[in-house]
């Protein structure tokens, strides 16, 4: 069976979705036999290659409410994504395009990785003290060969403006055409479709009825868990 999840790595519930699903999937009985796909979403495709603004600041804009508001609702994404033994900087964090990133895990998927290198472009956005936007291409290139690539093949790949450019572009269709209009959405065997960050037990339902049963995509919940969208990101309520 075969799991796509299109997601971006500036999107905080796509780095707690996909804790939460791989927790589903450790526990599924077929495990061995589900491979999971990483496809292309970017929030914000529109902003410059070198345009980084502090997430705060990005909240604050986009959302219409002060930093302390927004200070409040990363305060509480940070709570969730502890409560699945994920670390989450709640200060300090900045904001850019992911278009490169999607490139690069493009290319990890062909060399078996893409899964190793996905989790470590999360953790260096949501959980490190160094920026993955500002430090340029060797940045980049250093979280590669952490995930197993190898670098002089990573640094080609990011040098070349066009590589894997159109099958990024190929995913963000799709992701259109299948009606994904936020991420993290996943499709489990072009049969059912999770919408959301939503809960391990949602993700172990929908595995377990991809997997035995033969119907057209339909969603197993459809929009009321957190998300982020063109729009921008669900804040957390206290």
């Amino acid at each position: 069976m075969r799991v796509e999840v299109w997601t971006d790595i500036a999107c905080p519930w796509c780095y707690v979705g996909k804790a939460r699903f791989d927790k589903a999937l450790q526990a599924f009985p077929h495990r061995d036999e589900v491979e999971v796909v990483h496809r292309s979403f970017e929030l914000d495709p529109h902003r410059a290659k070198g345009d980084v603004q502090p997430v705060l600041a990005m909240l604050s804009k986009k959302y219409g409410m002060s930093e302390a508001q927004a200070q409040a609702g990363e305060n509480n994404l940070g709570a969730q994504a502890a409560a699945e033994g994920l670390e989450y900087r709640t200060t300090g964090r900045d904001h850019g395009n992911t278009f490169d990133m999607h490139r690069l895990l493009h290319f990890a998927k062909e060399q078996g990785r893409q899964d190793e290198l996905i989790q470590i472009l999360y953790r260096a956005n949501f959980a490190e003290e160094r920026s993955v936007f500002t430090e340029g291409d060797e940045r980049l290139v250093e979280l590669a060969v952490q995930a197993g690539l190898d670098a002089e093949a990573a640094r080609e790949v990011l040098s070349d403006a066009t590589a894997y450019a159109d099958a990024v572009r190929a995913d963000e269709r799709e992701a259109a055409e299948l009606g994904a209009n936020g991420v993290p959405f996943f499709v489990l065997d072009r049969k059912y479709g999770v919408s959301g960050a939503q809960p391990a037990e949602i993700f172990a339902q929908a595995l377990r009825q991809a997997w035995g049963a033969r119907s057209p995509l339909r969603l197993i919940e459809d929009g009321g868990a957190d998300a982020c969208g063109p729009d921008g990101c669900a804040v957390p309520q206290s």
